[in-house]
């Protein structure tokens, strides 16, 4: 058996050779990049990110590598590659802390620059001018139900759906007081919505006040007593806010889903299932949607989601956002998309991305 010094030395050689293989990795990458540039193609392409994964996985599991390991060695090592083809930053609705950010950081790891935005709509008018490169806003809580602004400027914009991003949620009361001495808590509309039910039996005398996000809820709390946030243990972490209770959302299962949106599509997904969101507008009048959703059951596509919105142009007229499984090219869908566009007064693909 070699000894521990012997053991380290080995140790430096085999990292000199990982660096230069990263380095020429890199070289590989911006080449991409340029060809990419030149084509108009998207730098974040997560199917093709999630096939070489898997194919990593399986090389591992004959080393005896556990596939954990192996993704979040090679998620910062993509996280590198795609920084460098990057030109612009990722979009998020900040400040630093959110569930947005997490999210953020989850789908593009710690090398790509991430900037905070106030508002969802500064972040679709940012991906819109080409300030951004993509944009990750929160679309649905497993808890509280949809986001009503994210699907508004779904509705308005141009952009394309390219990924979706599902992030557990654990919420966090965070002050530098105490119970006895929180008068008002401060959040998010939908994570206050989300801790109802704690809020009514613990603090039911606090006066609940909406904030721009759970970041900035954590901000104002900062240096009141009298002030507690709802927000996650990062956001209380990075002000050196002491949490108060953790896990105080209604439900124990808290899943928030978030959207990449962009200005270009991605090619079909091979190698996995496909999820695609449709915005559709019929005639107010009876047996109307009934006959709008005919054909994808006909078909046996899968509805997974179907939400209304005010269509913010006409009083009581509305748009019904729809999500399904399967691929914008498949045949099914494209039959069934035919048939809708006869029934409904207008149809509008919001993007096809993997259901993962």
């Amino acid at each position: 058996m070699k000894s521990i010094s012997e053991a380290r030395q080995d140790i430096e050689k085999i990292d000199e050779k990982i660096v230069t293989l990263l380095a020429e990795r890199q070289r590989c990458a911006a080449t991409i990049g340029a060809n990419k540039a030149l084509e108009g193609k998207n730098v974040f392409v997560p199917e093709r990110e999630e096939e070489l994964l898997r194919k990593l996985e399986k090389i591992a599991a004959g080393l005896k590598i556990p596939h954990a390991n192996i993704r979040a060695i090679f998620r910062e090592i993509i996280s590198a590659s795609v920084a460098l083809q990057m030109q612009r930053p990722v979009a998020y609705l900040g400040p630093a802390g959110t569930f947005t950010h997490q999210a953020a950081r989850k789908s593009f790891g710690a090398s790509v620059i991430l900037q905070p935005k106030r508002t969802l709509a500064e972040i679709f008018e940012d991906v819109e001018r080409g300030n951004a490169a993509y944009g990750i806003v929160p679309v649905e809580n497993s808890t509280a139900g949809a986001v009503a602004g994210t699907l508004d400027m779904l509705a308005e914009t141009d952009l394309t759906i390219i990924a979706q991003i599902e992030l557990p949620i654990e919420q966090c009361l965070i002050s530098s007081g105490t119970r006895d001495t929180i008068k008002r808590v401060l959040s998010k509309d939908i994570a206050l919505e989300q801790c109802s039910e704690w809020l009514m039996h613990n603090l039911p005398k606090a006066d609940l006040v909406p904030a721009d996000s759970t970041a900035a809820a954590v901000e104002a709390a900062a240096n009141d007593p009298a002030t507690a946030a709802i927000a996650s243990s990062v956001a209380a972490e990075i002000r050196d806010l002491p949490v108060i209770e953790r896990g105080i959302q209604n439900r124990g299962i808290n899943i928030t889903r978030f959207l990449v949106v962009g200005k270009y599509p991605n090619p079909p997904c091979t190698i996995c299932e496909e999820k695609t969101s449709i915005v559709i507008f019929v005639k107010n009048e009876p047996g109307a949607l009934l006959r709008a959703l005919a054909p994808f059951a006909d078909r046996g596509i899968s509805i997974s989601r179907i939400e209304s919105r005010p269509s913010r142009s006409n009083a009581w007229e509305y748009l019904f956002f729809i999500d399904f499984i399967g691929s914008w090219g498949d045949e099914k869908v494209r039959s069934a998309i035919a048939e809708l566009s006869h029934i409904a007064v207008s149809v509008k693909h919001l993007g096809s991305y993997p259901n993962t």
